[in-house]
Parts: structure tokens; sequence; C-alpha cells
């Protein structure tokens, strides 16, 4: 199993960009998809996740700008971002519970896409 992200770049401040990340390989099932993402010198965080049923949570800090979707069929999770600010440079990672046996779910991680924001 393999997630791929995508959809990085460069944003000037108050533009928008959309991420993607889709999932591939042997797949029985894909419970919650996440977005995390690394600043420079600070921690890993959590952005956005989204469960299978499409229930989604944000971040205080994206609220309102970040939006989160996925389509099942495609195993592709979205992050539609507006607004965006200085502050959301980062390297953006995609994050999912797979099912890959029927058994049970692992957590598998993306390579991670690095947005840049800056006039």
């Amino acid at each position: 199993v393999q997630l791929q992200a995508s959809g990085g770049g460069l944003a000037q401040p108050g533009g928008s960009l959309r991420l993607s990340c889709a999932a591939s390989g042997r797949i029985f099932k894909i419970n919650a998809m996440r977005w995390y993402r690394q600043a420079p010198g600070k921690q890993r965080e959590l952005v956005a996740g989204i469960t299978s049923s499409s229930s989604t949570n944000y971040a205080d800090s994206v609220k309102g700008r970040f939006t989160i979707s996925r389509v099942n069929a495609k195993n592709t999770v979205y992050l539609g971002m507006n607004n965006l600010k200085p502050e959301d440079t980062a390297v953006y990672y995609c994050n999912a519970d797979i099912d890959a046996t029927g058994w049970a779910p692992l957590e598998y991680w993306g390579q991670g896409t690095l947005v840049t924001v800056s006039s």
C-alpha cells in the first residue's frame, strides 16, 4: 500500500492550493484519512481529518479556510486551502488507516508535499 501526495507549490498570501493524496495497492478498506503538516523547526501537527463516513475535524488555525474531502471510489483524500497565510508554509503529509487484509487496519504515510506561502 502506498500514499502518493501531490499539489503542493508556491502560493501568495490570500491564495489557494489543493492537495491530493491517492492510496494504491491492495486495499480492503480505508478508514480515517488525515492531513498533517510540519513547518521548519516545529513538530508535526494534525491539520484535518475525515472519517470513512465523511465526518471532519480541523485544527483551529485552519478552520474556515481549509476543507478536507474524500472520494472513496478513487481512494483519494483532498485538502482545499484558501486564504493561505505565510504561517501555513510547511511540508504537508497525508495519513490514512488502511485495512489491506480484511483483518486489521494499519497506519500509512505519504511522502509529503511542500507548500510555501510567500509574496
